[in-house]
Parts: structure tokens; sequence; C-alpha cells
């Protein structure tokens, strides 16, 4: 096992709980924001929570993957959705490592011509 991905959401939850108590308004701000964001629309929750997951992934977030990983789950996505979400996640986090190497190399070439 890589990681203990419940007992991560159970100490997250304490550490989250902990900046509640800290920061009132603006985990008030941010639970609504989410609140908003998974309201119903032209997605359903599912979809919206495998995004949720594939942009964790591309950010590298452990407790984003935990948490949204959880929320597919109770939403009804399969294991073959979310290895096909996370086809998608790789392709996204591989595809802006091309376009910032891209910028890198134009960057050296214009500093070096200076």
């Amino acid at each position: 096992m890589i990681e203990d991905w419940k007992h991560l959401i159970e100490v997250m939850n304490k550490g989250v709980g902990d900046l509640k108590g800290a920061t009132p308004d603006v985990m008030k701000a941010f639970s609504e924001m989410g609140k908003a964001a998974h309201a119903k629309g032209a997605l359903d929750g599912k979809t919206k929570e495998l995004v949720a997951l594939a942009i964790g992934v591309a950010v590298r977030c452990a407790p984003c993957i935990a948490y949204h990983a959880q929320g597919a789950a109770k939403q009804g996505a399969t294991r073959e959705e979310v290895a096909e979400t996370m086809a998608t996640a790789i392709y996204m986090g591989a595809g802006p490592s091309v376009m910032y190497a891209a910028h890198a190399l134009e960057a050296f070439d214009q500093i070096k011509e200076s």
C-alpha cells in the first residue's frame, strides 16, 4: 500500500477543522464555493468528482486525491471510469510540461542573444 487514504482523510479532517476554527470566515466561504461547484447543473456529481480527482493528480495534492476518490466512489464512479480519468490527468500533467519547456527554451534563446 502506498498510502492509507482513509487515515489521510481522518488526519486532514482534524487539520481542516483546526483551520476552520482559526479562520472561520475564510473556511465558510471555501465551503460555500464547494457547494456552488457541486450544485446541480450541466455536469452530474460523478463527473464533477472525476474532474476534481484529475485536478488533484495534476496539481499533486494527496489530500485532494483522497477526498475526491471518496467523492467519486460515493457518486458511483467505477474503477474503469477512474482509470480513464487518470489517463487524462497523466496526459494533462505532461502536456503543460511540454508547453513550459517551450517557454524555457525560448527564454534561454532570448537571454543568450543579449
